[in-house]
């Protein structure tokens, strides 16, 4: 008796297959490259208006959380302020959940109803 556990089988699959049959693989080239180079969607963070937080406590904060100048946080201050909402900055979806979730917590820490809450970006 043979032992055939180890006995390799030829692959004949597509001889009989016929001219019609056209083999592709699973996965071009070029997707895998594509899928290689995609970088990952990104998120805006934003901060709300109200009318009690002081302008500059939402200085510091832009300062500290964002690391934005005394210039570059006092214009989304004034962003926020006349408009409603402020651009604090763009960045992938773990780090802008953790960035709303600090000022969040930040503002809690120092009773003021500040909001900053993250959108996607386009």
């Amino acid at each position: 008796m043979t032992d055939t556990r180890h006995t390799r089988i030829p692959f004949t699959a597509g001889i009989n297959a016929g001219p019609q049959t056209t083999y592709r693989p699973l996965e071009t080239e070029e997707a895998s490259e594509q899928a290689v180079s995609d970088e990952p969607p990104m998120y805006r963070v934003l901060l709300l208006n109200d009318d009690f937080t002081p302008m500059d406590f939402v200085v510091q904060i832009l300062i500290q959380l964002f690391g934005m100048t005394f210039d570059q946080a006092n214009a989304v201050m004034l962003e926020v302020h006349h408009y409603g909402r402020g651009v604090c900055g763009e960045f992938t979806r773990e780090i802008a959940e953790t960035r709303v979730g600090q000022v969040n917590q930040i503002a809690r820490e120092h009773e003021y109803p500040l909001m900053c809450v993250m959108e996607r970006a386009e």
